[in-house]
Order: structure tokens, then sequence, then C-alpha cells
């Protein structure tokens, strides 16, 4: 933001102070510097593409030119049939990240704070800016979650709590333990809003408690997306669960017609599809493992992948090769990763778990630039 913008003028509109704070979202590249369209391995997309089902349901959507139903009903009922929710206890977005904002613009505001860890999702500060309430961020344990920390943060003016488990861009991941002890350690009128993006792909048995915990409670909530596992990045298709005041709230502020006749179709094909899911999955758990194995073994040349329950790895670089010199090499053997100087992981890439054939010709390269 320029000065020009965020300075006060009796010949333009002025906006408000803390949305002229706000730092744009940047989503991961797919061209390089000179332009050229890249292997795209920055952005979590799921390296199978959509399930037959939703690229069906898609083509075949309805009438363009009417409305959408504006509460996704039919949609919101398979999601609760699929997950035992009751459908009038979930509320659906364009994409998750409209409930993130959403979250924090009904319970915060000016003179509120919004707490989340360090190197959490990007979006959390926005959200926080954007309903004019003041972001705090609470130090992360080697990249992770600190439970005790984020209770260490909170303060009388705490009004929402951000988590995302898994971790975006860190990958890291707390137990259910772990996720009752904060619930349990924050004041009632605190809305703890956990975020479930890449939830679909941590197995059954490691399941963190957090769609039992917002049946139950009224102060938690949490959010899911369509556009990682699902694969259907492109049609925007959120949705969250908590409370029925909670539910209530962001119907009430949500946009009228959210979600397309397209992205009501394709999501509800994709949640009938749930081998598609369940062959999703165990790509990303054997392909995440073979290349977590090969960068292991560059250890001794500085490279340091972080353990991972998401569908990406973000690897510390703490020796001659740099992440920015990695993120150049990879450019020139044609693929597009995320590095993240501007949230404050300038020592870090974080890859997308693609294709086998992408995942080798990645870690191969890697281990030449590493001199191994």
């Amino acid at each position: 933001m320029t000065d020009t913008i965020s300075t006060p003028s009796a010949d333009r509109p002025s906006p408000k102070p803390w949305i002229a704070q706000i730092h744009a979202y940047v989503p991961g590249k797919s061209t390089g510097t000179d332009g050229q369209v890249l292997l795209k391995l920055s952005a979590n997309e799921n390296p199978l593409g959509t399930s037959a089902a939703a690229q069906a349901a898609r083509a075949h959507a309805g009438d363009q030119a009417r409305y959408p139903d504006p509460d996704s009903v039919a949609l919101r009922g398979a999601l609760g049939t699929l997950h035992g929710i009751d459908p009038a206890r979930i509320v659906m977005g364009t994409g998750s990240d409209e409930l993130l904002n959403l979250a924090a613009q009904a319970y915060a505001g000016p003179g509120d704070q919004v707490l989340f860890v360090r190197y959490g999702f990007s979006v959390y500060d926005i959200a926080a800016r954007r309903c004019g309430a003041q972001p705090v961020v609470a130090p992360d344990r080697d990249y992770g979650t600190d439970v005790d920390a984020l209770l260490a943060a909170v303060t009388p003016a705490t009004r929402v709590v951000f988590l995302a488990n898994p971790n975006n861009p860190t990958g890291s991941y707390i137990g259910r333990a772990e996720i009752a002890r904060l619930h349990a350690g924050l004041r009632r009128d605190i809305l703890l809003v956990i975020d479930q993006a890449y939830a679909e792909y941590v197995a059954a048995a490691d399941d963190d408690g957090a769609l039992a915990l917002a049946a139950t409670a009224t102060n938690v909530l949490v959010t899911r997306t369509f556009s990682k596992i699902y694969g259907l990045a492109g049609e925007r298709v959120g949705w969250a669960t908590g409370d029925a005041a909670l539910v209530d709230m962001l119907n009430r502020i949500r946009g009228p017609f959210n979600l397309s006749l397209s992205a009501q179709a394709t999501a509800l094909a994709a949640v009938s599809d749930q081998a598609f899911v369940a062959a999703s999955r165990d790509h990303n758990r054997r392909e995440r493992a073979r290349f977590v194995e090969r960068l292991a073994a560059l250890g001794n040349h500085g490279l340091r992948p972080l353990p991972s329950e998401a569908n990406f790895v973000l690897i510390e670089f703490t020796g001659g090769l740099t992440a920015e010199a990695a993120y150049l090499g990879l450019m020139e053997h044609g693929y597009i990763t995320r590095w993240l100087p501007g949230q404050g992981l300038p020592q870090c890439l974080r890859i997308t778990i693609g294709t086998a054939e992408q995942m080798d010709a990645i870690a191969a390269a890697l281990t030449q630039m590493a001199g191994a």
C-alpha cells in the first residue's frame, strides 16, 4: 500500500485505516520470472484433478440464466449425511476463505484482537484487519502450533482464535488432546475457528476431534473446503459447521447466491465419489513419504523437510543452497513452487505433492543443486 492511498485526502474517498494496512493475499504463481508457464506445484492443488462424477455434473449444471439455490440445500444435505451433521448447522461459502473472513467480521471489530500462530495461513491477518480488529501472533514451536503460547497470548480483548490443522504453510498438525486443551483454556466468549482445509488428507485414526467439538461446543466453528482433496479449486466451494447460533450469524452476512449452479452441482457429485477422495489421500500419503525420504537424505547438505500431514512439504534450507536459489533452480527445471519470504519464511520452500514423476524430478533436481 502506498502513502498516497493510505493518507487521508480531501479530494478522494479515504479508506478506513485498517483496510489500508492490509497486504493483499498473494496466490501461488503458475509462471516463471520470464512469464513461461511452468508445472505448478505452488498452490496445493490435487494432482489427480477432479473426479469423473464431478466433471460430468459440471457439464450438466443446469440453466445458467436462473439463480442458483441460495441455501445450497442439496449440498448441505449430502455433507450432513457424510459427516453426521444436521444440515441446518452447515453454512456454505465461496471457498473457506469467505467463511474465515465472515467469522472475524461477525465476532470481532475495532478494539478487539484476533489471535493466530506465527506461520499460520496468511488470510487470518487479512480477516482480522478487514474488520478493524488487531491481529495478534503467538510464537510457534519449530514452525508448528504451540498451544501454551496461544493461550498465553490471550488477553481480555481476544475475540477470535484461528487455528489451521493441518497448518498451511508448514504442514504441522496437533492431535485431539491438544485441540481439546486449547479449547478448554479459552474463555467461552472467544470463538475458536479450526480451519480444516487439509483434514481429508489425515488418516481417520488421527482425527483431531474438531467436528465432534463443533457439534457440542457453543464457541467452535470448523471450516473445510472442496479446493484441495476434492480437486475443485476453480469452483470456490467451502463450508463451515458449529453451533446453530454461529451458523445463523454467518448466514446473515454471507453473499446471497454465493455458490453458483456449477459449484453446487460439481461439489454435490464430488461428495458422492468418496472413492476419488480415498485414492487422492492414498496417493498423497505414498508420494509424500517417498519425497520426504529422498529429502531426508540431504540433511547433511542443509535441507530439512518438516513433518507434514497435508498435501505439501515445507523444506527448510540451512546450508549452502538457499531457498531462493532452489526456487529459481526448480524454475529452470520447469517447476514453480512456493518461496515464502512474504510470510517470514525466506529460508523455506513449500512444495505441493504432485505426481510420482514430478516428485522424482524435483528430488533429483534438489539433490543436484545441493551438490549431493
